[in-house]
């Protein structure tokens, strides 16, 4: 939070606790992800009772690991692929802050360069952290950005960029597509790797499905809007050990009873509140995934209006992504980075080193000689069955001291549970709040009129779901805060306005 432009947006008012109620209420958050976890936080800490559903064996949902073992029994922590975790993020830190308040658990990535297909390599290390100037810094010493690219931006297209405001944003861009906006900027064909690979493939889509409103916002979000630089942080250990074990312990602490391995298959409202899973409860908190909270819905006819359901059940999800982890007999070269952004090296997208950072992978690698490392593919439409081939070549092209190493033990993971952030499908996302008293919605699928996105989304509408609730029974909510919603610049934010008006005359 060293941004002081960044926007808090107060708790609202009540009391401190539900002990000053007649009755304490009770509410079943359905989801064990960043959006469930935030929302049991938030009610468990005002006092309401709370029963928390997760239909894995553990907490964290994409952003999550488990405990397996590799071919020769060594056990390990499995988990869905490398997560960032920005500085934008205030609302998924004030979460973790809960159990690490100085967030020693994390650390961060110094620099994660961009490798495009001529070898030419960005990188984000040094840049200024206010903006304009890290974009104009980041343009002149880019080999794919050159200054005469910058010149021959269209002024005028480019406008968005620099001038975000959510949802307006949405009503101005939300029909057109990245690929498109993208050539209606004159952006440069060099340079596309960058706004494709950092921001379009990081929602799991090709260019040609992500809107632009997602992809300007994304822009804003992390570079344009935001001077909390483009560093990250990723955790110090696997993801259970370094997040999700401490907050379940917290949450245990406040009387939240985890229920893990326990599917939600239907919800029943009635005239009291809700029948779930043998019980009933004031509230309910949905937070599943999108395939999830489909399913869900389909099972409980009586949940919601009509149109309401249609907007949930029309969710859509991205193509799948894969994660190969190989657990190698020797390392990777020592000056070799943390994370390498591969995304115009199909089918790569990045390489992550885990024994940099993360302390499980580490103490293999120190005991065995090796490395751990980690191959993603995000958004596969095509050749699945030869991918891990493919990624394993890239590899050793990219990497060539891995050519002649043994793979000691090997895991992977296919998914497809992303949403997708396709055109016009942000006028039709549901909100956190719904048609049902009671009910409320949560997860980085759900509709936040706030320059969120990933991680910090579920987050974000975790604590506006409690908030929802808290503020039913007169109970204080809490404070959330996001990096400004407009433009940085005034006078940019005028011409933008200006044309606007001009485009309605």
């Amino acid at each position: 939070m060293t941004d002081r432009r960044r926007v808090e947006y107060p708790a609202p008012p009540g009391l401190a606790h539900a002990d000053a109620l007649q009755r304490r209420p009770r509410v079943a958050v359905v989801g064990g992800g960043i959006a469930g976890l935030t929302a049991a936080t938030a009610l468990a800490e005002r006092g309401v009772e709370v029963d928390l559903y997760e239909r894995e064996s553990y907490l964290g949902g994409r952003a999550g690991g488990w405990e397996t073992t590799l071919a020769d029994g060594t056990p390990v922590t499995m988990s869905r692929g490398f997560h960032a975790f920005f500085r934008q993020y205030y609302n998924l830190r004030a979460l973790l802050r809960r159990t690490d308040p100085a967030l020693v658990r994390l650390t961060p990535v110094a620099d994660y360069p961009l490798l495009d297909a001529q070898g030419r390599t960005d990188s984000f290390r040094g840049l200024p952290k206010t903006p304009p100037w890290n974009a104009l810094v980041f343009a002149l010493r880019s080999p794919t950005f050159r200054l005469r690219d910058l010149a021959r931006i269209k002024a005028a297209a480019a406008l968005p960029l620099a001038t975000v405001r959510v949802p307006d944003i949405y009503h101005r861009l939300d029909e057109i597509d990245a690929a498109t906006y993208l050539d209606q900027l004159n952006f440069p064909a060099d340079a596309r790797h960058l706004a494709f690979e950092v921001f379009s493939r990081s929602f799991f889509a090709s260019p040609s499905d992500l809107s632009a409103a997602e992809l300007v916002t994304m822009f804003h979000l992390y570079f344009l809007g935001s001077s909390e630089g483009l560093v990250f942080d990723v955790p110090t250990d696997s993801f259970p050990a370094a997040l999700w074990d401490p907050l379940a312990a917290y949450l245990g602490a406040l009387g939240v009873r985890l229920h893990l391995g326990t599917p939600v298959e239907a919800i029943e409202p009635s005239r009291t509140g809700f029948a779930i899973n043998g019980s009933t409860v004031d509230g309910v908190v949905l937070a599943a995934d999108v395939t999830g909270l489909r399913s869900l819905l389909q099972a409980s006819p009586g949940l919601g209006t009509p149109s309401w359901r249609e907007r949930v059940l029309g969710l859509r999800v991205a193509p799948p992504f894969y994660v190969r982890r190989l657990w190698l007999d020797r390392p990777v070269r020592a000056d070799r980075p943390a994370f390498l952004g591969t995304g115009s090296l199909p089918p790569l997208d990045n390489i992550s080193v885990l024994d940099r950072f993360e302390s499980e992978a580490r103490s293999w690698a120190t005991k065995t000689g090796g490395s751990v490392v980690e191959l993603h593919a995000y958004a596969v439409e095509q050749d699945a069955e030869t991918l891990p081939k493919r990624l394993l070549a890239r590899l050793h092209e990219l990497y060539p001291e891995t050519a002649n190493a043994r793979v000691v033990g090997e895991l992977a993971e296919w998914r497809q549970d992303c949403p997708l952030f396709g055109l016009g499908d942000f006028a039709r996302r549901p909100a956190v709040e719904t048609p049902v008293p009671g009910l409320v919605l949560a997860g980085d699928g759900i509709r936040v009129d706030l320059p969120v996105a990933l991680m910090e989304r579920a987050a974000t509408t975790g604590w506006h779901a409690a908030n929802r609730l808290l503020a039913g029974w007169g109970l204080r909510g809490h404070p959330t805060w996001s990096v400004p919603n407009e433009g940085r610049l005034a006078v940019l934010r005028a011409l933008a306005t200006r044309s606007d008006n001009a485009g309605r005359t």
